[in-house]
């Protein structure tokens, strides 16, 4: 007990404002080893983000392994996960094809194939490395997916089916938020971050690729940053995209834009 409030002491006293939380879940994933706890605690005191620390991390109650080369993921995103189960069920389809792109850990893509088993899933993304972490969670989740190392923007065509449903949390961060990245971010891939000087390029370039591989009265499902949703309405309106609904995460801002 001495010791935990030691560690919380430390992360504290460097601004940690989950210190409690950081130390509880630090303890509970090795509890038994004091050396290896007191390193961690020095790291996450350091800015280094804890979920790479443990090396797993929670999404929509599955387990997910983290590292440097991926994204963490957040329950923000989520939403994407909801926003497809509802079209679903309002469409009656049972055993859709579904493209998750900028896939990054996978979390998207592993965590519809639980929800939807009867689904035809790919997980696109250009780092080798990320791709590596896919594999791993797909056998850690059972969850059989189809997994491509390729560029999302430029994707080799000739193995893609037409898909029911497009969806992708693609980097939307501006220059000027690159710029001024929280500590903790910092340690994340700028290539999964960095959206160009408005934020904006992915939702360009991809919408008008991938417009081309999604049947006629399918969907595509955006995550975006604060205050991006009319930017992107637009570029989905010009690409011939209609009934655009926007929807909100657990802090009330817009976060999908579905089309």
């Amino acid at each position: 007990h001495e010791f935990f409030r030691e560690c919380v002491s430390i992360m504290e006293k460097n601004g940690i404002d989950s210190a409690y939380f950081d130390t509880k879940c630090i303890f509970e994933d090795f509890p038994n080893d004091e050396s290896k706890i007191l390193s961690l605690v020095k790291k996450r005191s350091e800015g280094y983000p804890l979920q790479y620390l443990l090396g797993q991390w929670e999404f929509y109650g599955y387990p997910f392994k983290v590292n440097e080369n991926v994204l963490i993921p957040r329950a923000d995103t989520e939403l994407i996960i909801e926003n497809v189960l509802e079209i679903c069920r309002k469409n009656n389809l049972t055993s859709p094809k579904i493209a998750d792109l900028c896939s990054g850990s996978g979390c998207i893509a592993i965590t519809l194939k639980k929800q939807i088993p009867s689904a035809e899933v790919y997980a696109m993304e250009i780092s080798k490395k990320a791709v590596e972490i896919i594999h791993s969670n797909a056998v850690l989740n059972n969850a059989e997916i189809n997994i491509l190392n390729d560029d999302v923007l430029n994707p080799e065509t000739e193995n893609l089916p037409i898909f029911d449903i497009i969806v992708s949390n693609p980097p939307y961060l501006t220059q000027q938020e690159m710029d001024t990245l929280q500590k903790e971010v910092t340690f994340e891939p700028s290539l999964a971050l960095f959206g160009g000087a408005d934020g904006l390029d992915f939702y360009r370039r991809m919408t008008s690729v991938w417009k081309n591989f999604l049947r006629k009265d399918g969907w595509l499902i955006y995550e975006s940053g604060d205050g991006q949703h009319e930017d992107i309405k637009n570029i989905l309106g010009k690409n011939n995209f209609y009934n655009i609904t926007l929807s909100r995460d657990l802090n009330n801002i817009i976060r999908n834009v579905t089309a």
